[in-house]
């Protein structure tokens, strides 16, 4: 292992010590020595509260445990790289933390005229006032500790034929430290010295970002290692609270008679479909008021009794939701449709009642349009589901996968919205794209609190 980093323990490992035994714990995991030698104890002791390279803490085991051990100790010190409790840093640039477990930090030989640029996936960002160097390649965050950091990282990113490691450090610090730094960086994957594969180079930065973020369980991620509790504060209602005044009621069906009519769910499955083309006679206000009764209203109100989170109350509903919280609302808007004006409408699913929040306008025919446009230009829309997230309502608990989240129950909802169309002979398509920030001024929604996610489109079967 290189001497050209020092290593620590992660800042969140803690010791305890009981009588002989001496237990190192992490808050995922813990490890107990049972009589650990002085030698070991001590290194392990260096590596709390210092920073010291490898062989500096092989020569304390040799000195306190003698030579066999301190060759043994680097295999012991490979253990708890892999547990993800070690760091490795340059100093004063800086240092390398795990943010997952099965971690391999291996600084390979390098031939130093062989080109060097970080990698594209690799990006800054701010936290507690440092800048942290990530990747969704890596196992690992960087902090740095120093502007010179940035401006060597700067450099990579822009490097040229002329580069040499000596106008890298450009007199900014000394060149060994800058050669240590890189290795860094490469050991990480922040660098990568091999071409990109052709099934990796297929991936868009935000799309392998967006898949490793809400699939990775990060050590890191201290919210997780407690119970999360829904703030007063931060409530979202269980339901949206009506946005208008201006309320049409909808019709209940009889599910009873409904089952002894309705096609079966293998029927339903093989025979869904995306259909973009409708009868003249349009879409009922009746038949809509079926659909969503159907696939998305509110069967029940309850109360956990250990709400243990905090929750209050909660609903159950056609489709599957983490947590049974819903953060999910459904806007209707209105083209064609028997019996209903068009415009922007809100549906209140525990009253199973259309809420208007707008007349028809042209802001909201362009919905309509964008809704044709994406889906082949076909025929124009009878109704335009827009499906929107509040985001609050899911975050407090599913914080680091919440919006993978929403995107699951986007597609549940999808289904049922596709089953329950094919059973009542509708013409159902999904949207695969939509304009938020467009829906968000005409709903008068913010977009941090609440934005389309998902679009469907719903008409009468041609004839």
């Amino acid at each position: 292992m290189s001497d050209s980093f020092t290593l620590s323990f992660r800042p969140d490992i803690a010791f305890s010590s009981e009588g002989d035994r001496l237990t190192v714990r992490s808050p995922q995991n813990s490890l107990t020595l049972e009589n650990p030698k002085p030698g070991l104890r001590t290194a392990l002791e260096h590596l709390k509260h210092s920073n010291q390279t490898v062989s500096q803490l092989q020569a304390v085991v040799a000195e306190l445990d003698g030579i066999e051990d301190s060759l043994n100790f680097e295999s012991e010190l490979q253990k708890l790289i892999h547990l993800g409790w070690i760091c490795h840093s340059v100093l004063p640039l800086a240092t390398a933390i795990p943010i997952a477990e099965n971690y391999q930090f291996i600084a390979p030989v390098l031939d130093w005229q062989q080109p060097l640029i970080i990698s594209r996936f690799a990006f800054l960002r701010q936290e507690h006032q440092q800048f942290i160097l990530e990747s969704p390649l890596s196992k690992a965050k960087i902090i740095l500790l120093d502007w010179r950091a940035t401006a060597i990282i700067g450099k990579l990113a822009q490097i040229d034929a002329s580069f040499t490691l000596e106008t890298l450090a450009d007199n900014l610090i000394d060149t060994e430290i800058v050669r240590s730094f890189i290795q860094l960086l490469i050991a990480t994957e922040m660098i990568l010295l091999e071409p990109e594969s052709k099934a990796l180079a297929e991936w868009e930065f935000h799309n392998l970002l967006f898949h490793r973020q809400t699939r990775l369980q990060r050590l890191d991620d201290v919210r997780k290692l407690k119970l999360p509790s829904f703030e007063e504060s931060d409530r979202s209602q269980f339901v949206k609270p009506p946005m208008s005044k201006q309320v049409i009621s909808l019709e209940k069906p009889n599910l009873e008679e409904l089952a002894k009519t309705d096609i079966s769910l293998t029927q339903a499955i093989e025979s869904r479909q995306s259909i973009r083309e409708y009868n003249d006679q349009p879409i009922t206000l009746h038949q809509l008021g079926e659909f969503l009764y159907r696939t998305a209203r509110v069967k029940e109100v309850y109360t956990h009794e250990e709400d243990l989170m905090n929750i209050g109350e909660c609903t159950k509903r056609p489709y599957p939701c983490g947590g049974a919280l819903y953060e999910l609302e459904i806007y209707a808007v209105i083209n064609r449709c028997q019996g209903l004006d068009a415009g922007l409408y809100h549906y209140q699913p525990l009253s199973h009642t259309l809420h208007q929040i707008g007349d028809w306008h042209p802001e909201v025919e362009a919905l309509i349009f964008d809704a044709w446009k994406s889906t082949g230009q076909q025929d124009i829309p009878q109704v335009l589901l827009i499906v929107t997230a509040r985001f609050g309502r899911l975050f407090w608990k599913y914080h680091g996968i919440g919006y993978g989240l929403i995107l699951k129950h986007i597609g549940v909802l999808h289904q049922t919205f596709y089953l329950v169309a094919t059973a009542m002979k509708l013409a159902p398509t999904a949207i695969g794209g939509g304009n938020s920030e467009q829906f968000g001024k005409v709903a008068n929604l913010n977009e941090h609190e609440e934005s389309s996610v998902g679009e469907f489109m719903l008409g009468s079967l041609k004839q």
